[in-house]
């Protein structure tokens, strides 16, 4: 049985606790002797093994990889795991086939939300659930169409930033969205980034979302910029550092201190970059170089766990089928541990 700890609750199994003025309620019925006693009584549940959760950012037991171009868009959901080092396996279908989207997490959802599908965007915001290998659900719209954004997560709430549009004429964004994890709804614009731009990467932490490099207006001008918006309020974005080099197309991932962005897409030949840069949440400054991945490249998608980062896919002088994993723990490359399905680009990363 695994116990997760979040801001408003604690899950224990298939059972959740939520606090009550009068005690502390388990799904239904209220835990025996917690008034007198300060305690659950031990009959309502047996836990054998202890996995605290961390936020929805990170995941103690899958990543997941959805759409992408492999080639032709797609609408593939993938997952692969991260007790062990294997490669990923198709767990079901987005509603319809598309590449460069963002990725959320709740604690029971993975979100699709926005995304290219040449000549055009989209705004819809798919999800499909983490607890059965089953297809997605269109549950509402951005506020506008757009692809090569990033994705944030809080414990209650989606996020999107930045993006773009190619189709009369090419245009940069610096929208950020919100959405709710409880209801099935649309988005609302609730801020800008600093600096309107596509393909950005997203971090989280336990109260902020970060949108680090990007390019804009044009894919020749790219940007180096680290944003940083709370997801205690609805506002703007602020400039609190800059990544190590320009960069865009890269991966974001989050450990509970820091925020990674990996790789990144140079102009053609397209042979993409390896740097792993890390910055930190208690302070606001610049990245530092502190590892490789293994094949350079950009256009993978990131995940967390609750000890690792991983990239999965990407494009570089060609497409990538690789899995790629880096400790949070200590500095250093990272190792490939596993395949997706098939080689591809401009997937969506979430995990749970």
């Amino acid at each position: 049985m695994t116990i997760k700890v979040y801001a408003d609750r604690i899950e224990i199994g298939a059972k959740t606790i939520t606090t009550t003025p009068t005690g502390i309620r388990i799904g239904d019925s209220l835990a025996a002797n917690t008034q007198q006693q300060g305690y659950i009584n031990q009959a309502n549940f047996t836990a054998r093994e202890l996995a605290f959760g961390s936020e929805t950012f990170q995941g103690s037991s899958f990543g997941y990889a959805s759409g992408g171009y492999a080639p032709g868009n797609q609408n593939v959901i993938e997952k692969y795991s991260f007790a062990s080092n294997a490669n990923a396996t198709d767990v079901g279908d987005l509603t319809q086939a598309r590449m460069r989207g963002s990725g959320q997490s709740s604690s029971v959802s993975g979100y699709t939300s926005g995304s290219r599908t040449p000549p055009t965007e989209t705004n819809t915001i798919d999800k499909f659930p983490f607890a059965t290998n089953t297809n997605a659900t269109d549950v509402g719209n951005l506020s506008s169409n757009r692809g090569e954004l990033a994705g944030q997560s809080s414990t209650v709430s989606g996020y999107t930033s930045g993006g773009e549009t190619v189709s009369s004429p090419y245009t940069a964004t610096n929208t950020i969205d919100k959405f709710p994890f409880a209801a099935d709804t649309n988005a609302t614009d609730i801020g800008d980034l600093t600096v309107a731009r596509g393909d950005p990467s997203g971090q989280s932490s336990t109260v902020s979302g970060y949108s680090s490099g990007g390019s804009t207006p044009t894919a020749a001008d790219r940007t180096n910029t680290i944003d940083k918006f709370p997801f205690a309020t609805d506002s703007n974005a602020t400039d609190v550092g800059d990544t190590t080099e320009t960069k865009y197309r890269s991966t974001g991932s989050s450990s509970t201190t820091h925020g990674y962005a990996c790789g990144s897409f140079t102009l053609p030949p397209e042979a993409g970059t390896n740097v792993i840069d890390k910055f930190p949440f208690a302070a606001d400054t610049n990245a530092t170089d502190i590892g490789d991945l293994t094949v350079a490249r950009g256009l993978g998608s990131g995940t967390s766990s609750t000890v690792s980062g991983y990239c999965a896919g990407g494009y570089g002088n060609g497409q990538k089928n690789t899995i790629d994993k880096f400790p949070f723990a200590t500095d250093t490359n990272a190792t490939d541990v596993g395949d997706l399905t098939a080689a591809k680009y401009g997937t969506a990363g979430q995990q749970n």
